[in-house]
C-alpha cells in the first residue's frame, strides 16, 4: 500500500534532508535558526511537527560550529552552486572567504542577461568565494572564465570551490595564452583558471594575456585605498587590447558608505572611464538582505 508523504515530510525532503544538504552540510548556526523557525511556523498553525524534526534540531543544538561550512544555491536551470566558506566574516585577515550580497546580486543579473557572457572570456577581479563566476559558468556559456584574487587563503579556497563544482583548472597562464582553444557550440564547460592578481603590481601585458572580453568585480568598494587600486587596474585593462574593442566592465556593490561610492565615480571620471548604472533586474533568485541597497555600474573602458 502506497502512503502519501505528509506536508511535513515533503518540507524535510526539500530542506534539511535535501540531497545537497546531506552531502554538503550548511553551518550549524544556520541549521539551528532554520529548524527553530520551521518548528515555530508549525506551532503557529497548531500543527504538531514531526518527531524527526525535533530529533534533527536536538542533534544540531549539541553540534559544534566548525571553521568552515557549505552553502548551496539552486539555479533556474536546475543545477546548483555549492561553496565551501568560512563561518567567520573575517578570517585569516581577509573578508574574502565568505559570499557577500553584491556577489549574489550580480549573479542574479547575469542569469537574466546571459548574452553578456556567452562565448566570451570573463575576468573577475577579487572573486572571493566564487559564487558569481560559478553561477555564470553554469548558466551563461562563457568561452572562458578567470577567477582572481591576491590573498593566498582565498585563492586556495577558490580552487577548491571550482573543483567542487565539477570544473577543471588550467595549469598556468602560459598554457592559457598559448592554447586559447576555440569555443564551439558543443563545448559543455568553459575553460576556467584561478589567478593570483595584485591590482597594484600587475602590468597591462600580464592582463592582456587573459584576453578578457568582460570584466567583473563585486563588493570591492569598501575603503578609499581599494577604490584607488581598482581604478588603477581598470585603467590598465582599458589599454590591454589595443587592436580590439576594450572589454566591457560591470562593478556590483552594496552602498554602505555613499562617500566611498562617490569617490569611485569621481576617480572613474578623472581616469576617462565612462559609467552608467544598470537597471535593476526583476527576479530574486538568491537570499540576501532585503534592505541592502545595491547597484551595478557598467563601465566603458
Amino acid at each position: 500500500m502506497f502512503l502519501k508523504p505528509s506536508t511535513e515530510e515533503i518540507w524535510m525532503t526539500a530542506t534539511v534532508k535535501h540531497p545537497l544538504c546531506m552531502k554538503h552540510p550548511p553551518s550549524v548556526k544556520y541549521s539551528r535558526s532554520f529548524l527553530s523557525e520551521l518548528i515555530r511556523k508549525h506551532e503557529a498553525v497548531h500543527t504538531e511537527p514531526l518527531d524527526e524534526l525535533y530529533q534533527v534540531l536536538a542533534e544540531v543544538l549539541t553540534a559544534e560550529e566548525p571553521t568552515h561550512c557549505h552553502r548551496s544555491y539552486l539555479l533556474p536551470s536546475g543545477d546548483s552552486v555549492t561553496l565551501c566558506e568560512s563561518t567567520a566574516i573575517v578570517s585569516h585577515g581577509t573578508t574574502g572567504l565568505v559570499t557577500w550580497n553584491a556577489a549574489l546580486y550580480l549573479a542574479e543579473w547575469a542569469v537574466e542577461n546571459p548574452a553578456v557572457f556567452t562565448h566570451r572570456t570573463a575576468l573577475e577581479l577579487g572573486s572571493g568565494a566564487g559564487l558569481t563566476g560559478l553561477a555564470i559558468c553554469k548558466t551563461c556559456q562563457p568561452r572562458a572564465y578567470v577567477f582572481s584574487d591576491c590573498h593566498s587563503r582565498v585563492l586556495e579556497q577558490l580552487r577548491g570551490n571550482v573543483l567542487l563544482n565539477g570544473f577543471s583548472l588550467e595549469p598556468s597562464i602560459d598554457a592559457w595564452a598559448q592554447h586559447p582553444g576555440p569555443h564551439t557550440p558543443e563545448a559543455e564547460r568553459p575553460r576556467v583558471m584561478v589567478a593570483r592578481l595584485d591590482w597594484d603590481t600587475v602590468t597591462a601585458p600580464q592582463l592582456a594575456a587573459f584576453q578578457p572580453d568582460v570584466i567583473l568585480a563585486t563588493d570591492v568598494l569598501y575603503c578609499p585605498e581599494t577604490v584607488l587600486s581598482l581604478v588603477g587596474v581598470l585603467r590598465k585593462l582599458s589599454t590591454c587590447r589595443k587592436d580590439q574593442r576594450a572589454p566591457d566592465a560591470y562593478i556590483a556593490f552594496t552602498i554602505r558608505n555613499p562617500e566611498t561610492c562617490q569617490l569611485f565615480t569621481t576617480e572613474l571620471g578623472q581616469a576617462g572611464i565612462l559609467w552608467e548604472e544598470v537597471p535593476r533586474h526583476d527576479q530574486k533568485l538568491f537570499p540576501y538582505e532585503e534592505h541592502s541597497e545595491m547597484a551595478i555600474l557598467k563601465l566603458t573602458l
